[in-house]
C-alpha cells in the first residue's frame, strides 16, 4: 500500500512539474473545488454510525485504509470521500430492506490529521501534518517556507479531482492576503504543493 501511495506522489509531482503545461488559478475555480462546505469522510477518521431504536445495528469505527467500514447486516461499506449527509441517505436506502423507515445519524467523533506533501523551492521539502481544510500558506509554513530560490509568482497545488490531476496556481503574495480565493482553498488528503 505504501508503493502505492509512493507512486501516486511521484506520478502528481511529475504532472506538476512539467513545465508551464495546464493550470487552473485558485480564483477560476467553482466555489465547491475551492473550499469544502461539509466535511468530506477520509481514512483515519473515527466515525459513530446510529440507527435510531436498532442498537445492534448501530456502529462506532475507525475508517480503514481502504475507505469502508463494517456494518451489521450490509457489510463492508464505501464511507471514504462522502459527506456525513450523504452517507445518512444511502445507509437509508440500503437498510429499507431490512428496517421500516430507517432512521440513521451520522457523526464525525474524530478527524484524522491531512497529509500534504510539500516539495521544490522550500526549506523542507516532505510531507507535512495539518488540520482539515490547512491553507496552502499553512503546507508552505510547515515545510520552513520558501528558499531564496523559490519563484514567488509559481505555486502549485496538484490534486486529483474526478479521477484527473487538478493543477491550482497561486502566487505567494495572494496567499498572503491579496487574493480571497488563494487564502480560501482548503487543502485535502492527498494534496501535492510545488513551489517552482
Amino acid at each position: 500500500m505504501r508503493i502505492r501511495e509512493l507512486s501516486c506522489v511521484l506520478f502528481l509531482c511529475v504532472a506538476g512539474c512539467a513545465g508551464a503545461g495546464q493550470y487552473v488559478w485558485a480564483k477560476d475555480l467553482p466555489p465547491s473545488t475551492t473550499s469544502a462546505h461539509e466535511y468530506l469522510i477520509g481514512a483515519g477518521d473515527l466515525i459513530s454510525i446510529r440507527v435510531v431504536n436498532q442498537d445492534s445495528m448501530s456502529t462506532h469505527a475507525r475508517v480503514r485504509t481502504d475507505g469502508r467500514i463494517a456494518l451489521p447486516l450490509l457489510g463492508d461499506v464505501e464511507v471514504r470521500g462522502k459527506t456525513p449527509s450523504s452517507l445518512r441517505a444511502e445507509l437509508e436506502a440500503r437498510l429499507k430492506e431490512y428496517i421500516v423507515a430507517p432512521s440513521v445519524t451520522v457523526n464525525v467523533e474524530e478527524v484524522a490529521p491531512v497529509m500534504v506533501s510539500v516539495l521544490g523551492e522550500v526549506a523542507h521539502p516532505g510531507v507535512v501534518k495539518l488540520d482539515p481544510n490547512a491553507s496552502v500558506a499553512e503546507a508552505l509554513a510547515g515545510a520552513g517556507g520558501l528558499t531564496d530560490y523559490a519563484n514567488r509568482d509559481r505555486i502549485f497545488v496538484v490534486r486529483r479531482e474526478n479521477k484527473a490531476p487538478l493543477r491550482v496556481r497561486f502566487t505567494f503574495d495572494g496567499l498572503e492576503g491579496s487574493d480571497a480565493a488563494a487564502v480560501g482553498f482548503g487543502l485535502r488528503r492527498g494534496d501535492v504543493v510545488v513551489v517552482e
